[in-house]
Parts: C-alpha cells; sequence; structure tokens
C-alpha cells in the first residue's frame, strides 16, 4: 500500500454523489464529521493534505478546503500555519455523583462552555408517568424542556425536562441554566434521585447527538426535590457513552473511623 493509500485508507468516496441536492463541500464535511466522530480518524492526528483528500474523493481542492473550512468552524479541526490540519479531541466529561449540580456548573467547572439547542418547549397536561414521579394530580399542567446539550459546541446528551408550571410556567424564560432560573423564582433545587441505566441510542436521536444508530448511551431518569421534598423537576436524558462518565464515592457500610 502507498503512502497516500495508508493516509487516506478510512475514507470512501462513494460517501459523495453529484446526484444529492446537497453541495459537494457538505457532503465531504459530513463524511469527515461522522469518521471523527466513530475515532476512525484518531490513529492519523493530521488529516491528509487537500491535494491528497482531492484526490482520494476526486474532487477539487477548493471543494476540499471549503469542507475543512465548515469543520473548523465547528471545532472539530484546527489549521496550523505551515503544519497542517489537526483532528480536534473531543470533550471528556467527569461527573461526580455525589452531589447535585446543573449541567452548566458541570461544564464550567472542567473548563468547557456550557451550551443547549432547543429542540422544543411546550406546556401541556402531564402524562400519567410525569404525574406519578411529580406527585401531581391528573390534569395538571406541566412546563417541557427538549433541548440538546453541549460541551464546546459538541452535543453530548439529549435532554428532556419536565417541570409543573405552579413553578416555571413559562419555559420559554430559560436561556441559560435551567437550576439557575428556578433559584431566581424561588425554588432551588435541594436533592435528586437519579437512576441510570445502560442503553441501546434509540435510532431517532443517533443524529442529534451525532452519532451512529445502535452506539451505546447511558439513560438517566432524575427527580430532583426541593427542600421541602416536593418534586420540582422530572428529567429524562440519553447521555453520549463515549465521551460522559459518572464517578460514584463509595464506602463501607457500617464503616467508621
Amino acid at each position: 500500500m502507498s503512502a497516500l493509500e495508508q493516509a487516506t485508507a478510512p475514507f470512501d468516496k462513494s460517501a459523495l454523489s453529484s446526484d444529492s441536492p446537497l453541495p459537494l463541500y457538505l457532503q465531504l464535511a459530513r463524511h469527515l464529521r461522522r469518521l471523527m466522530q466513530e475515532g476512525r480518524l484518531d490513529a492519523l492526528g493530521a488529516l491528509p493534505s487537500e491535494r491528497d483528500l482531492a484526490e482520494s474523493f476526486g474532487v477539487s481542492r477548493v471543494t476540499v478546503r471549503k469542507a475543512l473550512h465548515q469543520l473548523t468552524g465547528e471545532g472539530l479541526l484546527s489549521q496550523r500555519q505551515g503544519a497542517g490540519t489537526f483532528i480536534t479531541p473531543a470533550p471528556h466529561v467527569e461527573q461526580r455523583l455525589s452531589m447535585l449540580t446543573s449541567f452548566t456548573d458541570d461544564m464550567q467547572s472542567r473548563g468547557l462552555t456550557a451550551g443547549s439547542r432547543w429542540l422544543e418547549y411546550s406546556v401541556a397536561v402531564a402524562t400519567p408517568e410525569e404525574a406519578l414521579a411529580l406527585d401531581l394530580s391528573p390534569g395538571t399542567t406541566v412546563s417541557r424542556l427538549y433541548r440538546q446539550r453541549l460541551a464546546d459546541e459538541v452535543p453530548v446528551a439529549v435532554e428532556l425536562a419536565v417541570i409543573p408550571t405552579s413553578f416555571l410556567p413559562d419555559p420559554s424564560i430559560v436561556t441559560g441554566s435551567l437550576y439557575e432560573k428556578l433559584e431566581e423564582l424561588g425554588y432551588p433545587p435541594f436533592r435528586a434521585l437519579q437512576l441510570l441505566r445502560a442503553v441501546i441510542l434509540p435510532p431517532e436521536l443517533a443524529p442529534l447527538l451525532d452519532i451512529k444508530a445502535g452506539s451505546a448511551a447511558l439513560y438517566i431518569e432524575r427527580r430532583t426535590l426541593l427542600e421541602s421534598g416536593r418534586p420540582v423537576e422530572f428529567v429524562r436524558s440519553h447521555y453520549r457513552g463515549d465521551i460522559y462518565d459518572f464517578l460514584v464515592e463509595l464506602s463501607l457500610a457500617g464503616w467508621s473511623r
């Protein structure tokens, strides 16, 4: 195998099609993005040159340059003058389960920038499952916040948070940390009960996390309580299993110093 073939081995020319309505440079960016998210380019560190990529995919260098510019803007690549184009490592997040903290606080404590992309927010009657989790009477309304959670612009979770409208009448007023907004409204979260389960990511969520359908994920359910013990939040989340770890500190039962 030649040096060029070794350098471009993970790439698939058939991923690009002139019959697609999507411009070639966006098709190329999509293919490279997928390879990076699947970890298939980690061994390369740096991408092949624009000329080698253009030759491998049978496109112009202008197309390659626009694709690389797109991925650089997304933070997936970094370009160093005279050195080449390098793959930016995905953030790896470790969360301790001994403290109740917001997603925003978790990211900031690790030097990462927390972000959200709204998928939907609404006010509706609580489902039977939501009413049970939140100790609500049938017919009670809730605010639903469905969003994609980001760390340094990389999707790490898809989250559906449900809050009784008695605490949060309008979900659209939440523009940053939900916990900060609840505290501002006079309902600071105090403690939580959390269930974690390893699952296969549902196919409809894979595009939202930029990973392959069927990938491993962490499913989390959380009931968040006020100091009075009244439930204030019911959350169901799917976290990417490849970049998110949870750390639990344990002590031996009955042990005392």
